[in-house]
């Protein structure tokens, strides 16, 4: 999968099917626009390509209200992970600016999806609008075909549990802990990528705990308490527990304590991949605690995963 950062070196994509969008969690409705995009580019023989923004549009255009406390599903990082074991061929990260967001919706499909790249066909999900006050939807697509050379195609809306699915949904079902139907909204594992730190236990009852430091303030976490976890560490991939903990201060802190006797290589980064919520919150000053942590690793080892 190729990466632009910005238009310019974004020219020369062949026969460009194009989709756009944040993509947040890239889940179950996002994955269905994703592999229709990649027919297409198999039709045409071009190639897929997905705009999508950084930061995240709420942040820029809402700072004070929608954007303040907006937590995402996905790291950059994990973003582009998902997105490339989607299929996809081509990622356009734009810088989300306020300049970037006077574009109106017709100068974007000109100057953009007409001019710069050339798009052979634009795909959008259910109910997109984009463009200066979101103006833009799939209805100026249709009208604007013949005028800008391309084809446009709707993608009807996702259910899951007979409701709609959004990357809203999912970050509800996320942080008050429902992780499994989280999962089910994403059609992946909620994941947590990150390179951990030996964390020091001073009762030898607790098992051994490592750190996963958050690269980026804004990923959202589940609700405090204990998750079996699958855990992918180079070619290895292992059962878990990793434990959502609030400190003092009200910083949340993911520590993990891995099973099978594996040693995990604090050099390099590792994939947790949440199944399921296992006990509630862990206060580690109650004595409580220990019996709670070992009780949860035990019955997290005798999870089918």
């Amino acid at each position: 999968m190729k990466i632009f950062r910005g238009f310019d070196e974004a020219k020369n994509i062949i026969n460009p099917v194009v989709t756009t969008g944040s993509f947040d969690g890239v889940h179950i409705g996002h994955k269905t626009i994703l592999n229709r995009v990649r027919m297409l580019a198999d039709k045409y023989n071009g190639e897929s390509v997905l705009i999508t923004f950084d930061p995240h549009p709420r942040k820029v255009l809402y700072p004070d209200t929608a954007g303040k406390d907006l937590k995402l599903i996905n790291s950059q990082e994990e973003k582009l992970d998902l997105l490339e074991k989607a299929g996809l061929d081509n990622v356009i990260i734009v810088e989300f600016t306020r300049e970037f967001s006077k574009i109106t919706s017709e100068q974007f499909v000109r100057d953009i999806l007409h001019d710069i790249l050339h798009s052979r066909v634009v795909v959008v999900g259910f109910n997109h609008h984009f463009g200066f006050n979101k103006e833009g939807g799939y209805k100026q697509l249709w009208d604007w075909q013949e005028k800008y050379h391309f084809e446009a195609e709707e993608i009807p809306e996702q259910e899951v549990y007979h409701e709609t699915v959004s990357s809203t949904r999912i970050r509800e079902a996320i942080s008050e802990g429902y992780i499994q139907r989280a999962n089910a909204y994403l059609d992946h594992y909620y994941i947590i990528k990150g390179k951990p730190e030996i964390y020091p236990v001073e009762n030898h009852k607790l098992p051994a705990l490592v750190k996963i430091p958050l690269t980026e303030e804004c990923k959202i976490l589940p609700s405090p308490g204990i998750y079996a976890v699958s855990v992918k560490s180079g070619s290895y991939t292992f059962k878990g527990m990793t434990i959502i903990y609030k400190s003092q201060n009200s910083i949340s802190e993911v520590l993990l304590s891995v099973f099978d006797e594996f040693s995990i290589d604090t050099g390099n980064k590792i994939t947790i991949s949440f199944h399921k919520k296992i006990h509630g919150a862990v206060d580690f000053s109650d004595v409580r605690a220990i019996s709670k942590i070992n009780l949860a690793k035990e019955e997290i080892s005798d999870l089918i995963y």
